[in-house]
């Protein structure tokens, strides 16, 4: 009888344990949900390339919760200030489906913020890595440019020998360039320095990376050299059959790379 009394006063305080805590839980996001407010953004309806000016029939209104404080200091454009931005360059390719914010734009851009903590992202971090000519593509990568990082290490052989081989691979693809050297492209608060900027040569590149990423990066430059390879803005796609290219894989591979670069050549010329 004890047992049953004790078994039946455990599932009464866990019942009321239960509902207790399911009211508090509500209160919290009743709570949340107030504190919300409900904002009118601009969304793409088309794809654009850097430098399209965007015009009223690329647009279209988005109906959004953001929270009053996160509302009030985003980037993000409302859409009573579409006017702002319409016949305005935008500074590299946006994507249909996109919420368009002030740093989507040249000339717009220094009317919010300026300087390289406004074009980075919420939630992602810029990080400097040394480049050279041969590196950067013959310098040729600019800001807003997006590319792939190559990185070449040593490491212990796989099948156990104890001598070094070096090893090829990619580590990351589709970085968006920040800046090079001390050129952030558009997004200087002096127009003719920009410009002047992106004539120089370069010996750093900053990149936009993920904190995770930013960690890899670092540790990865310390082991190795790291190389950039250009994409084209038209390109959002990301590889999944990345290899590791060492002496023995190249060896076995090179005739398969030669087929493959020709049936490529052959579909872009149309036969």
């Amino acid at each position: 009888m004890r047992q049953k009394i004790l078994m039946l006063a455990a599932v009464f305080f866990g019942v009321l344990a239960f509902i207790f805590t399911y009211q508090q839980i509500k209160q919290e996001r009743s709570k949340i949900m107030n504190s919300a407010v409900r904002v009118r953004l601009i969304r793409m309806k088309t794809d654009m390339a850097e430098g399209d000016k965007l015009m009223e029939s690329d647009i279209e209104m988005y109906e959004a919760m953001r929270f009053a404080n996160a509302a009030a200091n985003t980037f993000e454009i409302p859409w009573d200030r579409r006017g702002d931005v319409i016949g305005s360059p935008v500074r590299s390719m946006v994507r249909k489906g996109d919420i368009l914010t002030w740093r989507d734009f040249r000339e717009v851009f220094t009317k919010v913020n300026t300087g390289l903590p406004a074009q980075t992202r919420s939630g992602w971090r810029a990080v400097s890595i040394p480049v050279s000519s041969v590196t950067s593509v013959s310098g040729l990568i600019r800001p807003n440019n997006f590319v792939d990082v190559i990185g070449t290490f040593r490491f212990p052989d796989a099948k156990g020998d104890s001598s070094l081989d070096t090893v090829t691979m990619t580590i990351l693809q589709r970085v968006k360039v920040l800046a090079t050297g001390a050129d952030i492209g558009y997004a200087q608060q002096n127009g003719a320095q920009g410009a002047s900027a992106a004539g120089r040569s370069y010996s750093t590149v900053t990149l936009e990376l993920t904190p995770k990423e930013v960690e890899m990066i670092i540790f990865a430059q310390q082991k190795g050299s790291l190389t950039l390879s250009l994409r084209s803005y038209e390109d959002p796609n990301i590889t999944t059959d990345v290899q590791s290219v060492d002496w023995a894989y190249l060896q076995q591979h090179i005739k398969d790379y030669t087929a493959e670069r020709e049936q490529l050549l052959k579909r872009s010329a149309g036969y």
